[in-house]
């Protein structure tokens, strides 16, 4: 786990650069690709799936490093053809995992957080589920393993062919000639995050356009069909933490209430967005079925409480930072404690920026657990010997991070709600 920290720790200021150049030029075109509360909930997003990978929080039914150990048919000698293979063979089990959350309804619990955006942008692309902590696609690497190859070496792939799908997350770059033949742009990309009728259920490849081609989900971007983003049953929340399980909880609140039993089993594994009949008439929910007039999801966002919540993201991305610098140096025990209290961390301002009571009693939790990591580990986590005084800056943050909470959700927002009224 240690290198892949080293990894992220080299990966992440280079997404954060390009986001910020993304911006930039978005302004410069005079294109509007980034909101600030949508922006910020997609950074924090990939921090939970961050501190998720780095705990370990995953199940593995069947290791790949067990299945090429009984069924590897061949060993291949060349190196060159082992990576190459390697690549298109992990492309192959995406482009199969991917179709399969998008078309089973439980599963789409494990990748709506990616889709969740009603914009599409690089900072989007960092939406990652933390509820996929069970690996139920082994089945998909069998050809992979047939070849012999090594898990090392699917170990090393694996990261290089999960951060090339970064870059086409963008509204910036337009159609790419011949390239769109062979490689996913972000042309074939916009489709697939796009809510048009036209296009739902299209490009499910990662790297490689063809899968899709061949398989029959390729549709092409058209112009007079601007892509729409999001998903069909609006989250309506920041908070990545609620994205990741929203879906999830609407099948087991259906499964509940509906009398028939075979519905109740069959609803987990039925087309995505399938609901029992007597359900659907009783518990009606929204539903977007025109994507060109539907309404974002916006909060009441002050200028300070988005200069707020700018800064507890980038608080929370520096101690995420010092944290996978640390890796090495941490205890599993100490790396469990600061990633929950990271996440604690984004669930209190994720959900005061929706404006939700929550946020101040997760305030309340976050500094008493911080307080007792200080306590237990004698400062935070080391940190006084990079910089003397680094214990009590981080005690001076949670102090501010639950006063401005009280402040945002009691004071604030009463303020607001009492000058709508007067001017009503």
């Amino acid at each position: 786990m240690e290198p892949y920290a080293t990894a992220l720790s080299y990966a992440i200021p280079g997404f954060v650069l390009l986001i910020l150049i993304e911006y930039l030029v978005s302004r410069w075109k005079g294109i509007s690709v980034n909101e600030a509360m949508d922006t910020i909930s997609s950074l924090s997003s990939g921090i939970t799936d961050t501190l998720r990978s780095l705990t370990g929080l995953a199940i593995i039914i069947i290791s790949y490093d067990w299945m090429v150990g009984y069924i590897a048919l061949v060993e291949i000698k060349s190196s060159v053809l082992i990576y190459i293979l390697t690549f298109i063979g992990l492309d192959f089990a995406g482009y199969w995992s991917h179709r399969f959350n998008h078309t089973i309804n439980l599963f789409w619990n494990r990748h709506i957080i990616h889709h969740s955006s009603e914009e599409f942008n690089l900072a989007c692309a960092l939406r990652q589920s933390i509820s996929a902590i069970i690996s139920i696609y082994f089945f998909l690497y069998i050809p992979l393993a047939l070849l012999g190859i090594p898990a090392n070496v699917v170990a090393l792939v694996a990261p290089i062919h999960l951060f090339a799908q970064f870059w086409y997350h963008t509204q910036l770059v337009n159609k790419m000639g011949f390239l769109e033949h062979i490689i996913v742009t972000p042309s074939h990309h916009r489709v697939h995050h796009a809510i048009n009728d036209e296009y739902l259920d299209k490009n499910y490849a990662q790297i490689f356009i063809f899968w899709d081609k061949w398989f029959g989900t390729f549709q092409e971007e058209l112009p007079d069909k601007p892509p729409v983003y999001g998903v069909k049953k609006p989250v309506n929340t920041w908070n990545p933490f609620y994205i990741n399980f929203v879906h999830a909880w609407g099948i087991l609140k259906d499964a509940w209430r509906t009398k028939n039993w075979w519905d109740k089993i069959r609803i987990w594994y039925m087309p995505t967005g399938w609901r029992p009949n007597d359900v659907k008439e009783k518990y009606p929910i929204q539903i977007i079925t025109d994507p060109y007039n539907r309404e974002k999801y916006r909060t009441e966002s002050s200028l300070f409480l988005k200069l707020w919540s700018w800064a507890q993201l980038t608080i929370t991305l520096t101690l995420l930072y010092y944290m996978l610098v640390s890796f090495g140096d941490l205890e599993f025990a100490q790396i469990i404690n600061y990633a929950i209290f990271l996440a604690i961390s984004i669930f209190a301002y994720t959900s005061l920026m929706d404006r939700h009571i929550i946020a101040v009693y997760a305030e309340v939790v976050k500094i008493g657990f911080g307080v007792y990591l200080i306590i237990n580990n004698n400062g935070w986590f080391g940190m006084d010997s990079i910089f003397d005084g680094a214990t009590y800056l981080i005690l001076g943050y949670m102090i501010i991070s639950l006063g401005l909470s009280f402040y945002f959700q009691l004071i604030e927002r009463k303020y607001i709600h009492s000058s709508a009224q007067e001017i009503a």
